[in-house]
């Protein structure tokens, strides 16, 4: 049984305190801490190891495009991550999550469906910027 490396996480760059409430999409590079609610899609920019961590009072509403997710609150809505998912205990997911490595604790709850994709790193490539208008200059 080969054994898996320990995730090591990048710096945290940005926090969302407990008593924040965001209302709109998010882009970010690096590291991101959610501890408050974010109602809005969360995106990491493609090649920074976008790592998203939300603690077990974070909550997002809106779709979730990461390299790395480490999972103790809740997520509605769907999860993208091109590498790796940790649900620890506390997770709860009420959406699809795509994943190539994922890691779930006794106690986490995903309501949808797990699919595994070994290409979802090439899919992550090619969706990060799909949402962006064309330049028209």
């Amino acid at each position: 049984m080969a054994k898996v490396k320990k995730l090591k996480l990048p710096a945290i760059a940005t926090v969302v305190g407990a008593d924040t409430e965001i209302n709109g999409d998010i882009s970010f590079s690096s590291g991101m801490h959610v501890d408050g609610i974010v109602r809005g899609n969360v995106t990491g920019l493609p090649d920074t190891r976008s790592t998203l961590v939300i603690s077990h009072g974070g909550r997002v509403e809106g779709d979730v495009k990461v390299e790395n997710l480490i999972l103790d609150g809740a997520i509605i809505g769907d999860v993208f991550a091109c590498n790796r998912v940790e649900l620890a205990a506390g997770a709860k997911v009420s959406g699809t999550v795509h994943y190539a490595l994922l890691e779930m604790a006794m106690g986490a709850q995903v309501n949808g469906q797990l699919v595994h994709n070994d290409d979802i790193s090439q899919k992550c490539k090619v969706t990060a910027g799909a949402d962006e208008a064309p330049d028209t200059a």
